[in-house]
């Protein structure tokens, strides 16, 4: 299970203990919302985007903030997760932050195949020819989009079938 440390041991400049990543229309009023239930009901103080934020096409700066201001994450990878640059984009800064400064880094497969992401296949495929198409002039910012997908799912983690 999950080891936290309790918010009165945690460092001083982790305001958050966990940042929850995930894709708002897939698990946001099913899953994801009974995680951040149980790690509130824990006494985990959990981090995660409003969900009028979806709006914009920007990542807030207050969500990378957020990542970095948090002791660990965990990504609800969803069938449609990597269709979000916004998704992408928090992912890249969390990856960025484990490097970093050690930032713990729990996945949760959600119906998805660990191994569609790391070989970003099938859903992950056509996601990221979208993206391709999107961003052509930002090439740079697909291929930090899939070094992180791919560092991620390299990390064991829990997979969960909703059926």
């Amino acid at each position: 299970m999950l080891s936290l440390p309790s918010s009165s041991s945690s460092i001083s400049r982790h305001k958050f203990d966990v940042f929850l990543s995930f894709r708002g229309e897939d698990t946001r009023r099913n899953f994801t919302d009974h995680l951040y239930d149980a790690l509130q009901r824990s006494g985990i103080v959990t981090f995660r985007d409003d969900p009028k934020l979806e709006a914009g096409e920007e990542i807030a700066p207050e969500l990378f903030k957020a990542i970095q201001q948090s002791w660990c994450s965990v990504i609800v990878f969803s069938k449609t997760y990597a269709f979000s640059s916004w998704c992408l984009e928090e992912l890249a800064e969390i990856v960025k932050q484990k490097l970093l400064k050690g930032h713990k880094v729990f996945p949760i497969f959600y119906d998805v195949d660990p191994s569609d992401l790391r070989k970003q296949k099938d859903k992950v495929g056509e996601a990221f020819a979208k993206h391709e198409e999107t961003y052509k002039e930002h090439q740079h910012k697909i291929q930090r989009w899939r070094n992180a997908l791919t560092e991620v799912s390299n990390i064991k983690g829990w997979h969960l079938n909703n059926k």
